[in-house]
């Protein structure tokens, strides 16, 4: 075992995250023992369980801390056209899907379900959609279908990811096409989509 250092309760528990999210990373999500990430920071598995009672809250708060930095990376410019912005922020995810895909597949296949997991994707897509919304800057008769537009291609742009990160059976480049295609497609069902930077038809 590494030798022990003091730290202070959150430097602790940031070193734990940072332990987890790396063996996370590395390996499928049953092959992670909490055995492990005590050895890896350092500790003892009883000041690990003291700040994680079990394996699965540690692997939500890694999954929160990701889906916080995910979401702090794609703040929204005004100043930028929404479709644009869109299509940096599926490459960030992207990125983020293809270094952590253990993690992503843990938390989409092996945990899909669990209220702690769900809580934590049901709160990204949250702020993902209400940020898209804003900026879109639609009049209150748009925002209820735009609304609902938004949250079913969030839902839909995770589960093709995820197939994507599993079979392999297109090119990333088509990955990000067929989810930019897929909001224009039902965007441009109930708006005129010059107002978020692309004209219909392109």
């Amino acid at each position: 075992m590494a030798t022990r250092h003091r730290l202070a309760p959150a430097e602790r528990r940031d070193q734990l995250l940072d332990a987890g999210a790396r063996l996370f990373a590395a390996k499928a999500y049953d092959e992670v023992f909490m055995e492990e990430v005590a050895e890896r920071a350092g500790i003892s598995r009883a000041l690990l369980y003291r700040h994680f009672p079990g394996k699965r809250d540690l692997f939500a708060a890694v999954y929160r801390q990701a889906a916080d930095r995910l979401l702090a990376e794609t703040e929204l410019d005004p100043d930028v056209p929404v479709l644009e912005q869109v299509t940096v922020g599926l490459d960030a995810h992207i990125d983020y899907f293809v270094a952590n895909r253990n993690t992503v597949l843990a938390a989409n296949r092996t945990l899909a379900g669990d209220p702690m997991i769900q809580a934590v994707i049901d709160d990204e897509l949250a702020v993902l959609r209400r940020r898209l919304l804003d900026a879109a800057g639609l009049e209150d008769d748009l925002r209820g279908p735009v609304s609902a537009v938004l949250l079913s291609w969030l839902v839909f742009v995770r589960a093709l990811c995820v197939d994507w990160l599993v079979n392999q059976a297109f090119s990333r480049a088509v990955l990000r096409d067929m989810c930019v295609g897929a909001l224009t497609g039902a965007l441009g069902a109930v708006m005129d989509l010059d107002r978020i930077g692309v004209a219909k038809g392109r």
